[in-house]
């Protein structure tokens, strides 16, 4: 079965560092784009990061851009995202997702993780 686990979330300080990772199973990224998205209740989901596995070439939301990198192990089959310079804003459950088709809509991802929490707070 295809599968993706997502994990490292927890609660940071504002201004601290934390790195997730989504570990996939069942298939190879190799063919895909694969991305991060986060979620506040309530809210849309809102797209991350993402990048194309073969090529690694990556594209950020310009609410992170500057302090979150997205990043793969090929030989681990694992997708990374270490986050830096974290606000409160920040906080949401992250999901990893990934899709063959483009664009950076959630609708358009066809397998997803069953999420980790990160909370920035004092």
């Amino acid at each position: 079965q295809k599968q993706l686990v997502e994990s490292g979330g927890g609660l940071v300080q504002p201004g601290g560092s934390l790195r997730l990772s989504c570990a996939a199973s069942g298939f190879s990224l190799e063919h895909y784009a694969i991305a991060w998205f986060r979620q506040i209740p309530g809210k849309e989901r809102e797209f991350v990061a993402k990048v194309w596995w073969s090529s690694g070439n990556t594209l950020y939301a310009d609410s992170v851009k500057g302090r979150f990198t997205i990043s793969r192990d090929n030989a681990k089959n694992t997708l990374f995202l270490q986050m830096t310079s974290l606000k409160p804003e920040d906080t949401a459950v992250y999901y990893c997702a990934a899709s063959r088709t483009a664009g950076t809509n959630a609708n358009n991802y066809d397998y997803w993780g069953q999420g980790t929490q990160v909370t920035v707070s004092l």
